[in-house]
């Protein structure tokens, strides 16, 4: 259960693109919540292309508009400006979370273009790297406005890995509060896609490698209903896909033919040219998608994070 999340502003519009879940989530969980603004060193006057706040009553008085503006009366609401300069912002929002006592971020990601965004990454998946509690993605519309948020299906992608079935626990938390469907999902590659050390051997074993990944579709499918049948057994509305392609690319489409309101991912907290080199599917979803991403930090129980094909 969520009982207290951050938001991290920084005064400009597209921020604030976080705030309609961050509002929603709190309601539905009654959970504290507290606006921050760190103040960075040598901070540009305006990021991406809106004044940026740089001044420390400034920041208070925009952290106190927004908390009337977003937030019902009642709900415990802290403003926090982290006066002392900074060169690390997203390292001082991780910091935060301790000193505060927080389960959850909720933040915008900007975006850059889909390959400079892959190599460079963004702020919100620096915090996700650096931190142990789950991150919530926001992204702004089409056109940069604040989109609307509401959470009546949750998309939960497996790769059968017993790391990542740590964030199915969320997923059933999260839809529980929301009275939200949970649709699981496992992409099996198909020939044309094969990534890594499944590339080398496709070349030379091409057909033991084809029946190999029709064996995984038929495993995909017996994984996926038995953790399905689980769900229905505990009367939350769950279904089950199996679909074969590039992984990132198939949970962005399925994510948007079911209407997902929110995509709840397992990570190993890989970013910039780390997640780039690792060929991270949590990375590239996030680079791709405007569907909100719940990214959950999981403990490396079977595997270090460098072989693990998700990040």
């Amino acid at each position: 259960m969520f009982k207290h999340i951050l938001i991290p502003l920084d005064g400009s519009l597209l921020a604030q693109a976080a705030l309609p879940a961050a509002a929603y989530l709190s309601g539905k969980f009654n959970a504290s919540v507290t606006l921050v603004h760190i103040i960075e060193k040598n901070a540009p006057r305006e990021i991406h292309g809106q004044p940026h706040l740089r001044d420390a009553a400034e920041a208070a008085a925009y952290l106190k508009t927004i908390s009337r503006q977003w937030f019902p009366q009642g709900l415990r609401i802290e403003c926090h400006v982290h006066t002392t300069e900074v060169d690390n912002v997203a390292e001082s929002i991780v910091q935060h979370t301790g000193e505060l006592d927080l389960d959850l971020i909720v933040m915008c990601s900007h975006g850059r273009g889909r390959a400079l965004h892959l190599i460079l990454g963004n702020m919100a998946q620096k915090v996700i790297s650096m931190g142990s509690i789950p991150v919530l993605i926001a992204r702004p519309g089409e056109n940069e406005e604040v989109p609307a948020f509401s959470c009546t299906a949750v998309l939960m992608p497996l790769d059968g890995d017993l790391d990542h079935e740590q964030a199915l626990p969320v997923a059933r938390i999260l839809a529980k509060a929301c009275l939200a469907s949970i649709r699981l999902a496992m992409v099996v590659p198909r020939f044309g896609s094969l990534s890594g050390q499944m590339t080398v051997t496709s070349r030379f074993l091409p057909g033991t490698m084809s029946r190999m990944l029709e064996l995984s579709v038929q495993n995909a499918e017996a994984y996926l209903k038995s953790l399905a049948d689980v769900l229905i057994s505990e009367g939350f509305n769950a279904s089950a896909y199996v679909l074969r392609g590039d992984p990132a690319n198939i949970i962005v489409a399925i994510a948007c033919q079911l209407q997902a309101d929110v995509i709840v991912l397992a990570t190993h907290g890989k970013s910039g040219l780390e997640a780039f080199w690792a060929g991270s599917v949590a990375h590239k979803v996030c680079s791709q998608c405007r569907i909100p991403i719940l990214l959950i930090p999981v403990e490396k129980t079977k595997m270090d994070a460098m072989n693990s094909k998700w990040a």
